[in-house]
């Protein structure tokens, strides 16, 4: 029969299909350098009808597969070992369909997270999930991760705008979770919601359907700083407390800032600040009016160094460059780059970088700190060199311990960055057996076999090798799919 990589070449083609060692090297690993792996192979397709053949032949072949976008993650997701095929989708980047009256679009998985906000801006529309990788990351694996971004203070997380997708599970077949309409039927189960975020565990999404949203009728961004850390927290505690609900809450620290200004992405922060927040406002002009004088108020009583004011599009963009390319910025400092993503409650804001500050100090390790305050959801950034083995063996201890203290202090491990195989080690942190077995069994729903991802998420189990039998809704799912899309998986006309 020749080898796995033969019949995927003849399958797709030899432009298709990469498998010496040199081409492998990009698939690696993702933004989180610690965990490599060279794949098996790497496939490319570019339909659904290709994606459902790929996952049929290695399914026979009892080969397990690692589903891919951009490759932006951040915890390990998308990397593979060297047993597995990579499912690359990048080159499924068509956006298939808008609705400009229901507010939503039907697009591939491989369409870049910002493509389809510049797809709709024409009328009106944009789409609000917004990670800071959005110009290169994909909705796609912004579905498998439910990536977050500044925005999701306001707007929610992607799971809050996904209504359905086109699903083709690990054997092949095909499932239609959620519909234009919504994420499920009335007194249905959520199986939409249940895909989101399941780290590509569960099959491959060729078609997401994803609510778009009406541009505000005004938008106001403020950078105020501040000379303690301690301050621009308490600022936020306040801004919500108060019943505001910006649109994004951004903090940065002092060696952020002086990263970024001495980076391409500079944008006149003031590097004399301990702290600056970035406060977005958007809405009705009237209520935006009168939400940026409370906020205003806010930063005096927190004794705010400066209060700056985008007076225009060309400025707001100029004060969202330097949040946005934080991350870049870090390349300034060393080779490699760890981003943590714990999350702990707002009230905790100051008790959780103090302490992880003082974990910094004790591994003697690079930090910096970049978050979305708004929600608790913290970004320590460890700066290290890769190619120091005990340098490694620092940050990941200091990146256990960082997450030990955010779930001692109410929190989780993580909030938007997914577990992969960065934090597969510290689920047991904040889940029980009896709640790993529940997850187990969930994700033996979707592969019964364990071989979509494997290694990823959940922590192996002995009881994870008993597969869980198909509910009867699932099923159903299945066989109206089938009977919608026909076993190419091609769209109905």
């Amino acid at each position: 029969m020749g080898s796995i990589q033969d019949r995927l070449t003849k399958l797709l083609g030899r432009d298709r299909v990469l498998h010496s060692p040199d081409a492998l090297l990009a698939w690696e690993c993702d933004g989180f350098t610690v965990h490599r792996g060279r794949p098996l192979a790497v496939v490319l397709p570019d339909s659904t009808a290709e994606v459902q053949a790929v996952l049929q032949l290695l399914h026979a072949a009892e080969v397990p597969f690692v589903p891919r976008g951009a490759g932006t993650c951040l915890s390990g997701g998308p990397t593979a070992a060297g047993d597995a095929v990579v499912v690359d989708c990048s080159r499924m980047r068509r956006v298939l369909e808008v609705s400009t009256v229901d507010l939503y679009a039907i697009v591939e998985p491989g369409v870049v997270n910002l493509d389809l906000t510049t797809a709709v801006h024409e009328h009106g529309l944009h789409y609000a999930p917004d990670p800071s990788s959005q110009s290169v990351c994909t909705i796609g694996g912004n579905l498998a991760e439910n990536s977050g971004g500044p925005h999701c203070f306001k707007y929610g997380m992607t799971t809050d705008h996904v209504l359905g997708a086109l699903v083709v599970l690990p054997d092949g077949s095909l499932a239609r979770l959620g519909d234009t309409a919504g994420p499920r039927a009335p007194h249905g189960l959520d199986l939409a919601g249940v895909f989101t975020g399941s780290e590509g565990t569960f099959g491959i999404a060729t078609e997401i359907t994803v609510r778009l949203s009406r541009d505000p009728e005004a938008i106001r961004t403020l950078l105020a700083s501040f000379s303690t850390m301690a301050d621009a927290c308490r600022t936020v505690s306040d801004i919500v407390a108060a019943g505001l609900v910006p649109a994004a809450l951004e903090i940065l620290d002092r060696a952020t800032i002086r990263a970024v200004e001495a980076s391409v992405y500079r944008a006149g922060y003031p590097e004399d600040a301990a702290a600056v927040l970035l406060v977005e406002l958007d809405g009705p002009e009237l209520v935006v009016a009168e939400e940026t004088e409370e906020i205003a108020a806010i930063t005096q009583r927190h004794d705010a160094l400066r209060l700056e004011e985008a007076s225009d599009p060309k400025e707001r963009k100029r004060l969202w460059k330097g949040r946005k390319g934080a991350f870049g910025a870090m390349g300034r400092l060393n080779t490699d780059l760890y981003v943590l993503d714990g999350v702990v409650p707002r009230t905790r804001l100051e008790d959780a970088l103090n302490g992880i500050e003082a974990i910094a100090q004790r591994y003697e390790v690079v930090l910096t700190n970049v978050f979305h305050a708004g929600d608790g959801n913290l970004h320590p950034n460890i700066s290290f060199d890769g190619r120091d083995p005990e340098q490694v063996k620092r940050v990941v201890a200091a990146g256990k311990e960082i997450l030990e203290l955010c779930v001692e202090l109410g929190g989780s491990i993580t909030g938007e960055h997914g577990v992969g195989t960065e934090k597969i080690d510290h689920v047991p942190m904040m889940f029980r057996e009896s709640d790993l077995e529940v997850m187990a069994r969930v994700r033996g729903v979707f592969d019964p076999t364990g071989r979509c991802n494997p290694g990823k998420a959940i922590p192996e189990r002995n009881a994870c090798a008993e597969p869980a039998k198909w509910p009867q809704m699932v099923a159903r799912v299945l066989d109206e799919t089938e009977e919608t899309f026909g076993p190419d998986g091609g769209r109905a006309p």
